[in-house]
């Protein structure tokens, strides 16, 4: 009844209008509108990845590799794989132009059972941790000038990062439009502490500081477990690179603009944590950067003296910049699920008045809030690290299967072969590398949980149990009324 009800506001005449017709200014269908164009795909890229791990923990890779020149070469050596990996997200997304990021790619290459156990870790686990431990960074850097002689209080901290989740959920609620305008502001914000930290180093190496530079191998501690480990932490920072796969449906003309906006972003991030590092190791020796607490802080209190207060302010801003597009992108995650059957069917609702899936970006939000509680940031990192690289290699095989399987397919954007076997053999490298080199009981529970997620599957998703759809339509239904929501309409490839 809500659904009809609604959909007689917005004019049911519109309702035998072609799928693709969401192209057109006015939107003649039920679904999500093409808004996002390759300026917006590139600023959701470089928004999403500079985050807050590039200004506070650069140390954890040199920590693991133990010099300069190999620190440098791991962050370089991170980009090569991000942009890699992307480029092999490129041919997925343009040859199956669905949004939801890896969910659709294992659907179609390996059947549902995977696909569901993507959507089910990456709801529940990796999605949500990483919201989680971004908006703490931010209320971290925020409350940080407030308590200059001590650390901030947790309740302080988990209070404020909550209210960022509530705030920036609220945001991509309301419009695509608006969200994707706040990404590109933020990511202009955190390009000017970029640019800054940048063009110091520059100007300091050309002033001759360069001691740190000498002998720059010199006592590296080089082996494959904390070369894994390196990668790890190297690659969180990086995280984002298959961001605009997961709104495919929502940007305008994807053969051009997904593979272009890849080609720009990925490899401008890697220039500039190239650099950035550099820029740190002008003032600080390696001993020096593993003692501070946040890399960046102390880089602009040693450069920029009374302004350096700067630091913190833009720091804060990338972070919340990185939060935004994360809740922007996985939200799509829990709508293309919802649609698929595999979660509530409330979930691919979209809304009449503002065609945004509000109620799986509500849904994602109040999931993220459950994890600050914790607020175990470095456990979150772990868990996240380990199970996203599983379904990252899953999902690059997916695309070499895909080359034998559905030849059928077109591919506006074809890689050479080898580089998805290159990523594919990278990815199962590093999820067995922490593993070898240093076991811990969170891989255990991470398998386990993913595994879970099989029992989940068999009696919900393939017997269809019923009660727990009698028990949620007349949840579902007054919620649908509550947020004006209505089920999108079929998309037509």
């Amino acid at each position: 009844m809500g659904k009809e009800s609604l959909k007689k506001r917005k004019g049911e005449d519109n309702k035998k209008e072609d799928g693709q017709s969401i192209q057109s200014q006015e939107p003649q269908t039920m679904n999500l509108q093409k808004e996002v164009g390759l300026i917006s795909g590139i600023c959701m890229i470089v928004g999403t990845i500079i985050g807050s791990g590039i200004f506070v923990s650069p140390k954890s890779v040199l920590a693991n590799m133990g010099a300069v020149g190999p620190c440098l070469t791991i962050w370089a050596a991170c980009g090569i794989l991000a942009t890699l990996g992307a480029l092999c997200f490129a041919e997925l997304g343009t040859m199956i132009t669905k949004s939801g990021g890896e969910y659709p790619y294992l659907m179609e290459a390996f059947g549902p059972i995977p696909a569901f156990l993507f959507s089910w870790t990456s709801l529940l686990v990796t999605k949500p941790s990483s919201f989680a431990i971004i908006c703490l960074s931010f209320a971290e850097y925020t409350l940080a000038p407030f308590y200059p002689s001590c650390d901030p209080p947790q309740v302080a901290i988990k209070c404020l990062a909550a209210a960022a989740i509530v705030i920036i959920t609220i945001v991509n609620s309301l419009s695509v439009k608006l969200g994707s305008y706040l990404q590109n502001f933020l990511t202009a914000a955190k390009m000017i502490i970029v640019t800054i930290i940048i063009v110091s180093g520059i100007v300091l190496l050309a002033q001759g500081k360069t001691e740190n530079f000498k002998d720059s191998f010199k006592g590296s501690s080089v082996s494959f477990g904390s070369i894994g480990l390196a990668f790890y932490n190297g690659l969180w920072a990086y995280d984002g690179w298959n961001q605009l796969n997961y709104i495919t449906e929502e940007l305008k003309n994807p053969y051009r603009n997904l593979p272009l906006s890849i080609i720009i972003g990925i490899p401008l991030v890697t220039v500039c944590y190239v650099l950035i590092n550099i820029s740190y190791f002008t003032v600080m020796t390696s001993t020096e950067l593993l003692q501070s607490q946040a890399v960046a802080v102390t880089f602009g209190d040693r450069v920029l003296y009374s302004a350096s207060w700067i630091v913190p302010l833009f720091v804060a801003l990338s972070t919340i910049g990185a939060a935004n597009g994360t809740c922007f992108t996985a939200g799509r995650l829990v709508y293309v699920a919802g649609r698929e059957g595999h979660m509530l069917k409330l979930l691919s609702y979209i809304s009449v008045k503002r065609l945004t899936p509000a109620p799986a970006i509500i849904f994602y939000g109040i999931i993220t809030i459950l994890y600050i509680i914790p607020g175990d940031i470095d456990t979150l990192i772990n868990y996240f690290s380990f199970a996203v690289w599983i379904f990252y290699s899953l999902t690059v095989l997916a695309l070499i299967v895909l080359r034998f399987t559905r030849k059928d397919l077109n591919r506006p954007v074809k890689i050479p072969i080898l580089i998805p076997v290159a990523v594919t053999l990278a990815s199962i490298l590093l999820v067995l590398a922490p593993v070898i080199s240093a076991p811990e009981l969170a891989y255990l529970y991470c398998v386990l949980f993913i595994s879970s997620g099989l029992i989940v599957y068999v009696l919900f998703v393939h017997f269809k149990f019923n009660w727990p759809q009698k028990i949620s339509k007349p949840i579902t239904m007054h919620l649908q009324m509550l947020l004006e929501v209505v089920p999108a309409d079929e998309v037509t490839e």
